[in-house]
Order: C-alpha cells, then structure tokens, then sequence
C-alpha cells in the first residue's frame, strides 16, 4: 500500500550509466538499516547514454523502483521537480546519483526528522574536490545572495535534503517555469536542521556543470529571487545624470568666462561611449527580467514525461 511508504527517494539522472549500479547498492544497503518501506524515483532526464536501459533492469530486480522518462533533456531542476510531484513517501530525499552525496548521511536525516526537523539540509564540509576558480565563484555568488535574496540561501548547501510530506506539497504550489531550486526550498521554509558531510570524489562520469552554466545558473537565482538589478540601474543612470548636469554646468561655465574652443572632442567621445555603454548594460539587465515574463507567459509545462515505469 502506498500509504505504508515511509521514505521517496528522488534521484535526477543524466549520463549516470556508469554509476548507477554503485549507486544502488550503498544505497540499498543504507535504506535497509531504516526498517521503513521505502521507494526510489528515478528521473531520466534525457540521458544519451545507457541510463534509462539500466534503470531499467535495476526495476526488475527491486520492486520499490520508480522511474520517470523525460521526453527530452529539461535540466535538473525539471528532473527534481518530476520526482517531488511522484513521491508517496512521509518523507523525500533528494540525492545525487554520483556518489558525491554520500548515501549514508540519510541516516542521520532521518534521525533529525524523526525528532521533529521538517527539512533537514546536507551542508558540504568543504569545497575541495572543486577548482580554484568554481571556488571562489560560489562564495561570491553566495555572499551576493545574502545581500540581495528576499530570502536567505545556505551556503554550501545543494539539493542533497530530506524534506517532509508537508514540505513537498508546498513545493508542489509553486509551478514556475523558471524554476531556481534552491532558491525555491528555501522559500518555502519550514522548521530546518543541517547536517555536515564529506563531497567524495566523483568515481564515474563527469560533471554537467561547466563554468559558463554556473554563471548562468546564478543568474537564474539572481533574477529569480530580487529585482536589485533592477534598482541598482536606477540608481546608476540617476548618479550619471547627475554627473552630466554637472558636466554641462561646467562647459557653461567655462564658455562664458573663457569664451569657446574646439579642444575636447576625445574626451567628449569617451563621455558618450561610457554613458552608451551603460545605457546597453541597463537594457540588457532589464531584457532579462523581460525575458522571464515572457518564458512565464507561455505557461509550457516544466517537463514533459515520455513514460512512467513502475513495476
């Protein structure tokens, strides 16, 4: 019966061919210390390789295996989304399938939500299995969102959680198609605890996340989650507004007690390069915000499912 499951597993996937089966196993392994009924949803999200052909066999193994097939490749955040709409379970987990989550934290999840935690978050320990450079843009971009976010972002924590039925069902309301997950379960709150953990190295694959898709992800979040920009390009156009009154004020100025001169053209060139410069950043900031409300306008659907395998 369904209403028996204590425990959703939800696992995005992309590539993970290789590693799914390492991935089951400690999974499997940790689940079955809980004594709870418990299931796994697996969203393929559009994988090129053999992952769904592997799920697939894993499911006539198990049982207590779901698995949800995307049409086509919607990104994680869509994945995680399909998997929070098919839970069953008390309680979600959502956890990476590269091993990089290590599957043995649930445990002491699952403690803390049994002791009255609603959400209770995985906090990466350090950032050493990244580079210098990914580094020191997620601290930048984190120290940003405190500053800027209507509400706050843990810093260095992913999308590794457990959150309860009540948790997903509100999750579940919020249906944006421009969808900044960790944004998203922050907004919803919630009584909250945090658990430390150790990022193994990544045994199978490689990442999906390159540098320029991290930047963009965290303009997705920016734009997503505070009008700043927005209110910081007022605030520029009005100071250099200001600057060119003054500007103007002083050629006045100077025309009448010294009379007109042809000198200054350079520097009237750069003036009007810089303020045209600005000008196009501006558009462009608020061509970004356009282009959401134009996504959101659309209303498409956040994924489309080409098949749901429950076995």
């Amino acid at each position: 019966m369904t209403e028996d499951i204590e425990f959703s597993i939800v696992v995005p996937c992309y590539n993970e061919a290789d590693g799914i089966a390492a991935f089951w196993a400690r999974l499997q392994d940790v689940m079955a210390t809980t004594g709870s009924r418990w299931e796994a949803i697996f969203v393929n999200d559009g994988s090129g390789d053999e992952t769904l052909t592997r799920l697939n066999a894993l499911s006539t193994e198990a049982a207590h295996i779901r698995i949800v097939d995307f049409s086509r490749n919607f990104g994680k955040e869509a994945a995680i989304t399909a998997g929070l709409d098919n839970v069953r379970g008390k309680a979600c987990i959502v956890i990476d399938a590269d091993l990089q989550h290590p599957p043995e934290t649930i445990l002491l999840m699952i403690k803390l939500w049994r002791d009255g935690a609603e959400v209770v978050l995985g906090k990466r320990k350090t950032r050493d299995t990244d580079s210098a450079l990914r580094k020191w843009f997620s601290s930048r971009f984190y120290d940003l969102a405190a500053r800027l976010f209507e509400v706050p972002i843990p810093k260095d924590v992913g999308d590794f959680r457990l959150m309860d039925r009540k948790v997903v069902e509100a999750l579940k309301q919020v249906r944006e198609n421009q969808r900044f997950m960790k944004g998203l379960f922050a907004w919803v709150g919630f009584r909250t605890q945090v658990v430390e953990f150790e990022v193994a190295e990544r045994e199978f694959g490689t990442s999906s996340f390159n540098l320029w898709r991290l930047m963009n992800f965290a303009v997705d979040g920016i734009t997503s989650f505070t009008t700043a920009p927005l209110r910081l390009w007022f605030y520029v156009g009005s100071t250099i507004s200001l600057c060119a009154l003054l500007y103007g004020l002083y050629i006045v100025v100077t025309a009448i007690a010294f009379g007109n001169s042809v000198a200054g053209y350079p520097s009237l060139a750069a003036l009007l390069s810089f303020i045209g410069g600005v000008q196009l950043i501006g558009i462009g900031v608020l061509g970004e915000y356009i282009g959401r409300i134009y996504k959101e306008a659309k209303y498409r659907p956040i994924y489309i499912v080409r098949d749901i395998i429950d076995k």
